[in-house]
């Protein structure tokens, strides 16, 4: 028995000092230490001895099994230290190489236009108000005096949820008007942005989805020119000194009198091309002096107090503002259009 412990314990720890990877270790630490290896094989035999043999063996036996559990622990650290020796080898950085620079996005031109309109109604005392874009049929036609039967009020031209909704996708962002007069101190200078929906053909000045800007004055002794003279500066704020503008009369139910503010033609200059369907203007906004009855409907005495209203497509000032042929262009996300801005 001696003889076979010395023979275990020599072959032990020479073929766990040249093991090469885990599963070989755990091969030989079963071979050699497991329920059924060869060191619990020769431990069966100890009822054979005499009871003056048996300590000396026993003994022999626990010095062979330390020394070979010693030697799995010490080729386990020595494989994981190898293993871990490869990964920082393969997962060098070399730090000398120089880095990759991110890429940063930048503001949408839509947004830099509207930001630009921002600033100068807030440079002239505006608040600027937020609001839903799910509205009630009521806010967005009956308190602007549009009454049923209106042409905007169809099918047609309106995203309603159902047949015979009174619940809609805002056609305009005209109903902040309406909730900043019902709820506001007067006098009022407020602009409301946001996103409207209407059932329009996709074009290159059309979108189903666009954004508006609505700005309301309500005030004493307000006129028609507070009106011109506040879109006109706007117009060369936002476009340039000289920015060539046209008022045409128009019809609005919820103002009177009503017009439509036009700008000169970015892309011809006013002669004629597909960008103004060949008329050289560009039609930026509808205004107009708010109808008494729309003063009326929230609680405002229109014998004391009158206002203005005007309604802008953002798209088309951002055209206008960065010489943008085709709406389109706008919605599409191609990263070649976005990057000139």
């Amino acid at each position: 028995m001696k003889e076979q412990l010395a023979k275990i314990r020599t072959e032990a720890l020479a073929a766990l000092e040249s093991v090469k990877d885990a599963a070989a270790l755990d091969e030989l630490r079963v071979k050699y230490l497991g329920k059924k290896g060869e060191l619990t094989a020769v431990l069966k035999q100890m009822g054979k001895l005499t009871a003056e043999e048996r300590p000396a063996m026993g003994a022999l036996a626990n010095e062979v099994r330390a020394a070979v559990e010693a030697a799995v622990d010490a080729a386990s650290e020595k494989l994981a230290e190898a293993a871990l020796s490869l990964k920082l080898k393969a997962e060098t950085v070399d730090v000398t190489i120089p880095g990759k620079t991110p890429q940063l996005g930048h503001k949408h031109p839509m947004y830099m236009a509207l930001d630009e309109i921002k600033d100068i109604f807030v440079g002239m005392g505006f608040t600027v108000l937020d609001g839903p874009e799910i509205e009630l049929a009521s806010y967005n036609f009956d308190k602007l005096n549009a009454e049923e039967g209106h042409p905007s009020r169809d099918w047609s031209d309106t995203f309603y949820f159902d047949e015979g909704s009174r619940v809609m996708l805002r056609s305009q962002t005209s109903p902040m008007q309406v909730r900043a007069m019902e709820t506001m101190e007067l006098p009022i200078r407020i602009i409301a942005p946001g996103r409207v929906y209407r059932k329009d053909e996709v074009d290159a000045t059309h979108s189903p989805m666009f954004h508006q800007v609505e700005g309301m004055v309500i005030d004493k002794n307000v006129t028609m020119a507070d009106l011109k003279g506040t879109l006109n500066l706007l117009a060369e704020e936002l476009f340039g000194k000289g920015t060539v503008t046209r008022f045409r009369p128009h019809h609005f139910p919820f103002t009177e009198p009503s017009c439509e503010m036009d700008v000169q033609c970015h892309k011809c200059g006013g002669a004629g091309c597909p960008t103004c369907k060949g008329e050289g203007w560009i039609e930026l906004l509808g205004a107009g002096m708010i109808h008494p009855r729309v003063l009326e409907m929230s609680g405002i005495d229109p014998n004391e107090w009158s206002g203005w209203a005007f309604g802008m497509g953002l798209e088309r000032t951002a055209m206008r503002r960065f010489k943008i042929a085709d709406l389109r262009l706008i919605f599409e996300n191609d990263v070649r259009f976005l990057e000139q801005f």
